[in-house]
């Protein structure tokens, strides 16, 4: 079927106060992770509202939501945790009322991520309103938990557990307006070595733990800047983000000292190199460092406990793969011509596709700039416009197979 952009663009728009208000009653839901309880709640009530064949909650509390009975299943996925508001004197105004004027709405998620799910269900609602929906497709849009504190964790139990594969998904986080293909992994490694503690009057009695890890961190900065770039997604980094002692008191040498590193992973770059480049250090060698990688065990707002490594892979989509040509031809046919990029941060895409082979595409409402910032906003227009790519790329998709 020849598909009628303008009517979708009317359509979106028509819904942009429902869409705003909406939003904003997600935003005043604190919901960080294992805490998304209340927003997950309304979400469903929200797709019951507006007519979903099936709504609810999995036993890990990922919302999902399904229209239409076709045979090819196309998910949406965002997620509806936030992170902390942080140093409350950043802030201009109240993260959880929020504001909203014109053309913008303010508040803790409103771009990461709430504003992506907002669209999605939307777009799933217009897709219902103007006939979309037939015997190829049925859409699935997800509500996913506990991405801030491990990404893809949810989707690892959604396609582990309950036995779901959809033929590919759209990310919803933030673009910039754009069309994302690919990301780079991640990881969260630890680094320990141990020292002897003694007197602090006499410090030349013990073996000074932070002493030794004062050098291997020179040598992990060094590291950093040694790494090669990929041509697309950039080079992958390594960021020291905390370190830990063992003293027995402040009078006293330490007798052990751990970092931890947030190492991201360019395309070629895995789990098992990045752990051998740092054990591979002169100085992790010398004072017998141990090297690992976290594990994630914290419990989500149900009580399940779904462990995982705190491994996060790399994912990247062909610029000519059917599910980018599917959003680039909506956007196209909507907007004009797109600008095709890449993600700086990191998404459920590392679970989907990183881990499962399931094909990603990411485009959402928002600005990467905004995630875990200090008066975070987003674009009505945005919302609008997202809805409306949503709610034609699955005929696109389906026709072109």
């Amino acid at each position: 079927m020849a598909l009628d952009f303008q009517a979708i663009k009317e359509a979106a728009e028509g819904y942009q106060t429902q869409m705003t208000a909406f939003l904003r009653d997600l935003i005043s839901y604190p919901g960080e992770s294992t805490q998304e309880e209340k927003t997950a709640a309304r979400i469903v009530e929200e797709m019951q509202r507006l007519g979903f064949d099936e709504a609810g909650t999995d036993a890990m509390g990922n919302v999902i939501g399904y229209m239409g009975d076709g045979e090819t299943l196309i998910a949406y996925d965002g997620h509806i945790d936030t992170v902390g508001v942080g140093n409350i004197e950043n802030w201009d105004f109240d993260p959880f009322e929020g504001y909203e004027d014109e053309t913008e709405i303010g508040g803790r998620g409103a771009s990461d991520q709430l504003g992506g799910v907002v669209s999605a269900v939307y777009g799933a609602k217009i897709m219902k309103d103007l006939g979309l929906l037939n015997d190829k497709y049925r859409v699935m849009v997800t509500g996913t938990v506990q991405e801030e504190d491990c990404d893809g964790l949810c989707w690892e139990y959604i396609i582990k557990e309950e036995g779901i594969r959809p033929q590919f998904v759209v990310i919803t986080e933030p673009t910039d307006g754009h069309i994302y293909r690919g990301q780079r992994g991640r990881m969260e490694i630890r680094v320990e070595v141990s020292g002897v503690s003694c007197h602090g009057s006499a410090p030349e009695r013990g073996d000074n733990a932070i002493y030794k890890m004062s050098r291997i961190l020179a040598e992990v900065e060094q590291l950093n800047e040694r790494l090669a770039p990929h041509d697309f997604l950039g080079k992958g980094t390594l960021a020291v983000s905390e370190i830990f002692f063992t003293s027995p008191s402040r009078c006293a040498v330490a007798d052990s000292c751990a970092i931890s590193i947030d190492r991201r992973l360019t395309d070629g770059e895995t789990w098992v190199s990045a752990l051998q480049e740092l054990r591979d250090l002169p100085t992790v060698k010398q004072y017998g460092a141990v090297v690992s990688m976290y594990t994630y065990e914290r419990p989500s707002y149900t009580g399940l406990v779904y462990p995982i490594e705190c491994y996060f892979p790399t994912w990247l989509i062909d610029a000519d793969a059917p599910p980018t040509q599917a959003v680039v031809a909506a956007y196209r046919g909507l907007y004009g011509e797109p600008v095709v990029d890449k993600w700086t941060f990191s998404t459920n895409g590392v679970s989907i596709m990183g881990r499962n082979n399931i094909p990603c595409i990411g485009f959402g409402p928002g600005k990467e700039s905004q995630a875990h910032a200090p008066n975070e906003k987003t674009w009505k227009a945005d919302l609008v416009r997202c809805a409306a790519v949503y709610a034609a790329i699955p005929t696109l998709y389906t026709e072109a197979q």
